[in-house]
C-alpha cells in the first residue's frame, strides 16, 4: 500500500490514492471543529459544523434550496454549453491552422486577463438584468481560457502523426478527420471538465447583481443578514455540485477514451 508513495511519477495503490483524500478531508474538518467548538472563533464568523448541518437539514425540508439549485445550474450550463459549441472549434482550428491562430490568439489572449466581474455593468446595458446577463458572465469567465487550451490540445499532437498521414497520401481535410481530432479528443474532454469547474466559480459573480433566485442570491443574502451558516451550505452545494459534474467528465472520460491512462483511475 505504501510502496511508491513519495517516488515521483509512480503509480501508488487505489487504497493509497483515495486514503490521502480522506485524510485531507478529515484534518479539514477536524481544524474547523477546534476553532469552532473549543471557542478559538466567534460563531458570528464561523459557525460549528453541527450548525451548519444543523441549517442544511433545515433548508432542504424546507424546499426552497431545490428551486436555487436548480436555477443556478441552469444557469452554469447553458453559460457553458455555449462557451463550448463555439470555443471548441475555433480552439481546434487555431491549434490546426496557423493563420487562424495569427488571428484569434492575440485578442483572444488579451481579453482572458480581463475580470469578467468588470464586464457586468456593461453586460447590463447591452443585454438588461435576464437571464441571458447571468450566462454571458460565465460564458465570458470561462470562454477565453477553453479556447486557449483546446487549441494547446489540438497543436500538441505529435507531428510524427501528421507526417505519416501524408505520407499515406490523406488530404487535408482527412488529416483532420481521421488523425488531428481523434488525437485531440481526449485532451478536450479533459479540458471541458477543467473549465466547467470554473464556470460554477463564476457563478456567485453572475447572481450578484438582478437576480431574485440561486445559490449565489442566497449567499448574498445570507451575508446582508449575517447567517455565516446559510453562507457555508451555500458554498458546499456549489463545492458538490462542481465535484458531480467533475465526477461526470470523468467517467465519460473513461469510458469513452478507456486505454488513456489517468492518474489516480
Amino acid at each position: 500500500m505504501w510502496k511508491n508513495i513519495f517516488t515521483p511519477n509512480k503509480e501508488i495503490s487505489k487504497t493509497a490514492y483515495v486514503g490521502a483524500g480522506i485524510v485531507t478531508f478529515a484534518s479539514l474538518i477536524i481544524a474547523w471543529s477546534v476553532l469552532s467548538y473549543g471557542g478559538l472563533v466567534n460563531p458570528l464568523f464561523l459557525p460549528s459544523p453541527g450548525q451548519v448541518i444543523k441549517t442544511a437539514i433545515s433548508m432542504f425540508q424546507s424546499g426552497d434550496i431545490y428551486r436555487d439549485i436548480g436555477i443556478s445550474f441552469s444557469r452554469v450550463a447553458l453559460g457553458f454549453f455555449f462557451a463550448a459549441l463555439i470555443g471548441v472549434p475555433l480552439g481546434i482550428l487555431m491549434g490546426t491552422l496557423r493563420i487562424m491562430e495569427g488571428a484569434f490568439e492575440p485578442i483572444i489572449g488579451f481579453i482572458r486577463y480581463m475580470p469578467a466581474s468588470a464586464f457586468i455593468p456593461l453586460f447590463i446595458l447591452w443585454i438588461g438584468l435576464g437571464e441571458t446577463e447571468k450566462m454571458a458572465v460565465i460564458f465570458f469567465g470561462t470562454f477565453f481560457q477553453l479556447t486557449l487550451m483546446v487549441m494547446d490540445v489540438t497543436k500538441n499532437v505529435q507531428h510524427d502523426l501528421i507526417e505519416v498521414s501524408y505520407t499515406l497520401g490523406v488530404n487535408k481535410l482527412q488529416l483532420f478527420k481521421k488523425v488531428i481530432l481523434p488525437a485531440s479528443l481526449p485532451g478536450i474532454v479533459d479540458t471541458l471538465r477543467i473549465t466547467f469547474g470554473w464556470a460554477w466559480t463564476y457563478l456567485v459573480v453572475a447572481e450578484l447583481v438582478g437576480a431574485s433566485e440561486g445559490l449565489g442570491f442566497m449567499i448574498m443574502q445570507a451575508s446582508r443578514f449575517l447567517k455565516p451558516d446559510k453562507i457555508i451550505v451555500g458554498i458546499l452545494i456549489i463545492g458538490l455540485l462542481g465535484l458531480l459534474t467533475d465526477l461526470i467528465f470523468k467517467a465519460i472520460y473513461r469510458a469513452s477514451f478507456h486505454w488513456m491512462k489517468k492518474e489516480g483511475s
